[in-house]
């Protein structure tokens, strides 16, 4: 494949750098998705996504970004007559719940400021004090907005012991494939994520571990949709199929890309990403910036980095352009008051060093 010598390296929060191994492996011979060929590739990616969920449950596939599913959470796991609690502190947080409004649903929220962590102690007031349990209670594992990692372990664990029917959803969007999250374990019944983040792909795919309680829960509501309906996508599933044509293209660029990721080995690829994390905010603290998520939840996978000291966000990322790298300007209400690196996917710390060098660089003209 020929490649342009114009390319910039992405540190941004998605889409992400992708290999070119990875890029290439999209050119493989179209194929049916009715074929034969087709249901192999989809049972080899089954086997390999349920190993990096660490869940025994079936794992959803579907052409769409990690938005769509936020929708299909909404539409197929909260009943019109019941309520939804959501957990928002960032744009993404604060855009899945109007999400699940925009779908006509009824939400609560517990609202912290950006930047800030919700702990389980929230979360367990909040359900004291409803006058009925919720249906679903709905967080992001890891704000790409604010570079915040929620305790999502724990956070469930308050929502099981209030009620057992109260369904888990969780988006890891730019957490999943760079931070420990543990379906099964931790008792979560969706976790959606999307191809363009930690995964390491192109955009265009998304993801989510699927419990039964999910199924279950759908089943109850008559209106779900046509696209995100998870029964019907549940039930192509079984059949190694999907309801509707796939981007087939991208799905063989996955099979390949889990295989890497296998390789790696879970564990290791979450301490590569706190590796990375750690080094990006020494770099930050040291160079008498600051770090915008809050202390003790900061995410492994992007960095949020408080622009204390003033300078043009739009002159840092022009002179890193020049160095051959895109780079993050902040995002929403932040933006420029933050900038955020990104340090995930196939990012290795010798190129994270490289864009930190040339960091150092700009500020020294500034």
């Amino acid at each position: 494949m020929m490649r342009s010598d114009k390319h910039k390296t992405l540190v941004i929060p998605g889409p992400v750098e992708v290999r070119p191994e990875i890029l290439d492996a999209q050119t493989e011979w179209m194929i049916g998705h009715r074929s034969t060929a087709f249901a192999e590739l989809f049972a080899r990616l089954q086997g390999k996504l349920k190993k990096v969920f660490l869940t025994d449950s079936r794992v959803i596939v579907i052409g769409a970004s990690g938005t769509g599913l936020w929708e299909g959470a909404s539409r197929n796991c909260i009943r019109d007559d019941r309520k939804a609690l959501h957990l928002v502190g960032g744009a993404f947080s604060e855009r899945w719940a109007e999400v699940s409004k925009a779908n006509g649903k009824q939400v609560d929220v517990i609202a912290v400021d950006w930047g800030k962590a919700h702990t389980p102690e929230m979360v367990d007031a909040a359900l004291k004090a409803a006058d009925q349990p919720y249906d679903a209670v709905c967080l992001v594992h890891n704000e790409t907005s604010t570079g915040v990692i929620n305790p999502v372990k724990d956070i469930a664990a308050v929502v099981r012991a209030h009620n057992d029917e109260t369904l888990v959803l969780v988006d890891s969007v730019s957490g999943f494939l760079g931070a420990e999250i543990r379906p099964d374990e931790w008792g979560l019944d969706f976790v959606l994520t999307s191809s363009q983040k930690a995964f390491g792909l192109p955009p265009g795919l998304a993801f989510a571990s699927c419990s039964d309680r999910v199924l279950a829960r759908a089943r109850q509501i008559p209106y779900r949709g046509y696209y995100f309906d998870l029964i019907e996508i549940d039930a192509s599933g079984q059949k190694n199929n999907t309801p509707s044509t796939p981007p087939i293209s991208l799905m063989f660029a996955a099979d390949k890309q889990l295989d890497a990721i296998l390789a790696e080995g879970l564990e290791s690829r979450w301490a590569r990403h706190t590796a990375m994390r750690d080094i990006t905010g020494g770099w930050a603290l040291n160079r008498e910036m600051g770090l915008f998520a809050q202390e003790g939840y900061r995410s492994p996978t992007v960095t949020a980095v408080a622009n204390t000291r003033g300078f043009d966000v739009d002159a840092m990322a022009k002179f890193m352009g020049g160095k051959g790298f895109s780079m993050d300007k902040g995002y929403g209400k932040i933006k420029s008051k933050t900038f955020r690196i990104a340090h995930m996917a196939d990012m290795q710390v010798t190129v994270l060093e490289e864009i930190l060098s040339g960091l150092d660089e700009f500020l020294a003209t500034v």
